[in-house]
């Protein structure tokens, strides 16, 4: 991908984010690839308005595989998807030659990407990253994004029924190993997507431990 500037945020094309992007391409869906795309984009944007000093590369990186987790290529059999995907991008940078904090900064903003009330309080890229995938799946911060940028974003990569696509996409990715979900947002996917479904319960889990009194 050659370096371009979409609502102003230039999107990273070195070698690494390259060929992340590549791995997307191959091993994810055009759905995925524009998702993805924009919640970079969406989370860059809330860093310029937060005047936030952040690694575009790593947020990058980040906004490229955190949904990988969700493909047949690096989904586990029994570990929440946002791991798989956060796994995925510390083997691939792993390659690279960045140091530890780097990894652990990817890893940190892939596999807390869904963990509302803790990860917009970690690093800047935990936080942005987050904040992207708020804007785009939930339309969190919407009042603060232009409708200029928001029509040149979309009409590069667009939604394509993204409201109606993207709760059948989740279940997809972790509808053989619903467990993982237990204690996430994601159980909400499974209750919305299957009949009946019944949630892990925190409270049945205390009554139910070995412990006798």
């Amino acid at each position: 991908m050659s370096a371009r500037s979409i609502a102003g945020i230039i999107i990273p094309d070195s070698t690494i984010a390259t060929n992340a992007t590549a791995l997307l391409r191959e091993h994810g869906t055009e759905f995925l690839y524009n998702h993805s795309l924009r919640v970079f984009l969406f989370a860059s944007l809330n860093g310029q308005r937060n005047k936030a000093k952040y690694d575009p590369e790593l947020l990058y990186v980040s906004a490229i595989f955190h949904d990988l987790g969700l493909t047949p290529h690096y989904s586990s059999p029994d570990k929440r998807f946002e791991v798989d995907g956060a796994n995925a991008a510390r083997d691939f940078l792993k390659s690279y030659g960045l140091p530890d904090g780097s990894l652990q900064l990817v890893w940190d903003a892939i596999a807390l990407h869904t963990t509302i009330g803790i990860a917009e309080y970690k690093e800047p890229e935990v936080a942005l990253m987050i904040s992207g995938v708020g804007l785009d799946v939930l339309g969190e911060g919407y009042e603060h994004l232009s409708a200029e940028n928001r029509e040149e974003i979309t009409s590069v990569f667009p939604r394509t029924d993204f409201k109606k696509k993207i709760i059948p996409t989740f279940f997809d990715g972790f509808k053989h190993k619903t467990d993982t979900t237990a204690g996430n947002i994601k159980a909400d996917v499974c209750a919305f997507m299957i009949p009946g479904f019944q949630r892990w319960n925190f409270c049945d889990e205390i009554m139910q431990s070995p412990w006798g009194e």
